[in-house]
């Protein structure tokens, strides 16, 4: 059998038997022709041709034997074929099964590299303002509420399909939408006007706005805002020097298109002003789609609200456990009558030690330098990302800043 001869005589026996069996069939096809020639040859020569005809019949039978007898030490050469195939075939198929179930089998305990924790602090690093995406349901209007309380201004909502209770944090005469487009456009063209106002207020009277001028606004459902004849300029406006004069913009929409933010033709201010904000399914098909990353995908599927995308940057924020109103305190004003003023949320480690440096040190500015040198706490930092504190704290109440670029510095005010 082929299994008892070792690899060099089995390839010797296969090139032996194939060449006595093409001779077998060569010597036939000879044979036959030569018989057929010596029917049409004269009386004389036919006894001579016949030889020849019988000697090659001879030795292609002679081959033949010897392939039979080649065959047969060989073994079923064919069937082991068909079986060799089979067991390809199975050896080749089988991972592919299980490879798709590996693939599904996300590793419960991944994490991303590259995960943020504070998406206002990522938003206020890179100066921009916020186009937030996402479905019904997915915490639009929460990720709204809790942007607005860390960056603070008024908060104004443009918003022409609002239900009772959808923005119950905003004050009544701020929430415009009730008579419908037109009176969103006329608002649009308010806000302009009052960017307007504030460029001048930089030119003439200070580059540093006073926080009581902030804006906060927040544009529901932008694609439908968009048909009024002010949208296209408030977004354009708003997204190139609004945050220089103080005024933010989040709009939302459930698509990042540049036609949903009515910017067709602009589609460069969309990447350069903005962060986006992608909620729910749309930052896993963004992870899935764009980014081709089913870990992150099924990592964002495994965490509900949240989770979400920044940009490109996973993000972990449960705002479940976030309470806006916390820590908020009573003070006369100067009509004795009691008013709150919402403190912001627990300060990070960074801050606090900002904070109480300017308590202890009231009315003095404190620089990024000054600060590298007085402790360790700040040595992974870079100048400018210590300055994006100061300016982050500024922003909510927290002390004031003076000076632009790197001579900026923060101070507490008693």
């Amino acid at each position: 059998m082929s299994s008892d001869l070792h690899p060099s005589q089995l390839h010797q026996h296969l090139q032996m038997y194939a060449y006595a069996k093409w001779s077998f069939w060569g010597s036939l096809v000879v044979s036959c022709g030569l018989l057929f020639l010596g029917a049409s040859q004269k009386s004389d020569s036919k006894p001579w041709i016949l030889a020849a005809s019988v000697g090659t019949l001879s030795v292609g039978r002679r081959h033949r034997q010897t392939a039979k007898l080649l065959l047969e030490s060989l073994g079923d050469i064919e069937g082991a074929s068909r079986f060799n195939f089979q067991a390809w075939a199975r050896a080749n198929t089988q991972p592919t099964a299980q490879l798709a179930l590996t693939v599904g089998a996300i590793d419960a305990n991944w994490q991303p590299e590259n995960l943020i924790a504070d998406p206002v602090e990522y938003v206020n690093k890179v100066q921009k303002h916020v186009a937030l995406v996402g479905g019904t349901g997915d915490g639009k209007s929460t990720q709204a509420q809790y942007f607005s309380t860390r960056i603070g201004g008024k908060v104004v909502v443009y918003d022409v399909d609002s239900a009772k209770g959808d923005w119950g944090w905003v004050e009544p005469t701020d929430l415009i939408g009730d008579g419908g487009l037109p009176e969103v456009d006329k608002a649009m063209q308010e806000a302009l006007d009052y960017l307007e106002k504030m460029r001048v207020y930089r030119k003439e009277v200070s580059k540093d706005i006073p926080q009581e001028f902030a804006r906060f606004y927040i544009a529901e459902e932008f694609p439908v805002l968009a048909d009024g004849d002010n949208a296209p300029q408030w977004i354009r406006q708003h997204a190139k020097v609004g945050r220089k004069r103080k005024q933010f913009i989040m709009v939302l929409a459930q698509n990042d298109t540049a036609a949903n933010f009515a910017l067709e033709g602009d589609a460069d201010i969309l990447d350069t002003c903005f962060v986006r904000i992608r909620l729910g399914k749309k930052a896993q098909d963004y992870a899935k789609s764009t980014l081709k990353n089913p870990q992150l995908e099924q990592w964002l599927k495994g965490g509900g609200k949240k989770r979400f995308m920044v940009d490109d940057y996973p993000c972990e924020l449960d705002l479940g456990l976030w309470q806006p109103n916390a820590g908020a305190t009573q003070e006369s004003n100067d009509e004795g009558n009691k008013e709150v003023r919402s403190q912001p949320e627990t300060m990070n480690e960074f801050e606090q030690f900002i904070l109480d440096w300017g308590q202890q040190h009231p009315g003095e500015i404190l620089k990024a330098a000054h600060l590298s040198r007085a402790t360790r706490l700040f040595d992974s930092m870079q100048p400018d990302e210590i300055r994006i504190f100061f300016v982050s704290m500024a922003d909510r109440g927290l002390g004031e800043v003076e000076g632009n670029g790197d001579r900026l510095g923060w101070r507490w005010l008693k």
